[in-house]
């Protein structure tokens, strides 16, 4: 059992016109492997180590990480990270991960 006060959060505000495409990439690449649900504007991927919630907004794609602990959480978000990288070739991504849920747990569920 997880000890939930040792979960560690990370998000990132992406800015994007690309949004929506990138976050269905993600989910259907990462459904080949693990478990994930999304539709045009938002996606979950729960991965053994963590999950990653997604928001597609006009102009900002928005990721939310959640691990059970720091190490776990730095896997996740080179995982996400080096995906949605190689995923956006055709444009330079500005990805800064914050701390924190950054209300990550106000999405809805696709």
């Amino acid at each position: 059992m997880t000890d939930m006060a040792n979960r560690q959060q990370s998000h990132a505000a992406i800015a994007t016109s690309n949004a929506s495409r990138y976050l269905q990439q993600l989910c259907k690449h990462f459904a080949h492997k693990v478990e994930a649900s999304f539709d045009e504007r938002v996606g979950i991927v729960r991965f053994s180590i963590g999950d990653c919630r997604l928001l597609a907004e006009d102009a900002v794609l928005r990721l939310a990480l959640d691990a059970p602990d720091a190490e776990k959480l730095v896997q996740l978000r080179d995982v996400v990270e080096s995906h949605l990288v190689r995923f956006a070739f055709r444009e330079t991504l500005s990805i800064n991960w914050l701390p924190g849920g950054g209300g990550a747990g106000t999405l809805r569920s696709p």
